[in-house]
């Protein structure tokens, strides 16, 4: 194996990592939708990225951050939920970027592509990854108390609408920094789906949480190695690493559905 083939799978093995302990958050109320279409909102920043010569990532976090504080300023000034304006940034911003996207790289743009990995980006991938955990860890037991009782968790001081802007925050962490891994179509599967996963087989928050991580490193090494194979078979390109690698949680998800029933 090539040195770019293990700095891809490191990156996508540490961004996993980070995708699954933050989509155990997802458990919150309201925050579903938010952590689903969430990375939709970067394809302007990647389109302005690739337009310009800016590193994609932080094209896509930047516009990440604004379309976030965008949701936030709307939410204090109007009455509509959580979801309701993020579905309204969301659809703005796919169009913005659709538009403004360069035609040729819109399918990286979309699916992800892992080969375009350098050394530099997998340094700041990891780094990101090792704070958004730090992070998400801090105010893990306040988001679900949160979830639990929210007149409760008021009681207790816990500052709700502060915590759920960092969620978002490290939301946006993680998916600009694992867009080349997924894209924005499909890097929210790798918050949503090892959480899913951990949530079927897991007796306690505990578990809850650390099997969510093991289930998004599992699936990036799943799909790593199922892939050379899949790519003999059927003519795949690398672009469809990120596709690979979510199909692999889905595998992790349907057995994980058989344990749970029984």
């Amino acid at each position: 194996m090539s040195t770019s083939y293990y700095i891809s799978l490191i990156t996508a093995m540490f961004i996993g990592g980070a995708a699954g302990y933050v989509g155990s958050l997802m458990a919150t109320k309201k925050m579903s939708l938010v952590g689903d279409v969430l990375s939709h909102i970067a394809l302007p920043g990647i389109g302005l990225g690739l337009l310009y010569g800016i590193n994609i990532s932080l094209g896509a976090l930047a516009s990440l951050v604004l379309g976030i504080m965008l949701i936030w300023i709307l939410s204090l000034k109007t009455e509509l939920s959580m979801e309701s304006l993020v579905g309204v940034v969301f659809v703005l911003s796919l169009a913005v970027g659709f538009l403004i996207t360069p035609e040729e790289e819109l399918l990286h743009a979309l699916f992800g592509n892992i080969s375009s990995v350098a050394l530099p980006d997998a340094v700041a991938a990891v780094f990101i990854s090792v704070i958004v955990f730090i992070a998400a860890k801090i105010i893990y037991s306040k988001m679900m108390l949160a979830y639990v009782s929210e007149d409760l968790a008021l009681a207790s001081g816990v500052k709700i609408n502060k915590y759920n802007l960092i969620y978002l925050f490290l939301i946006a962490a993680v998916v600009a920094f694992g867009i080349k891994v997924g894209g924005t179509l499909l890097t929210s599967a790798m918050i949503i789906v090892p959480a899913a996963v951990a949530r079927n087989v897991s007796r306690n928050m505990r578990q809850y949480s650390w099997l969510s991580v093991i289930v998004g490193i599992a699936s990036a090494i799943a799909g790593f190695a199922v892939f050379p194979f899949l790519a003999a078979r059927f003519g795949l390109s690398v672009v469809a690493i990120g596709p690979v690698i979510i199909l692999a949680s889905i595998v992790f998800f349907t057995v994980s559905l058989i344990f749970k029933n029984k």
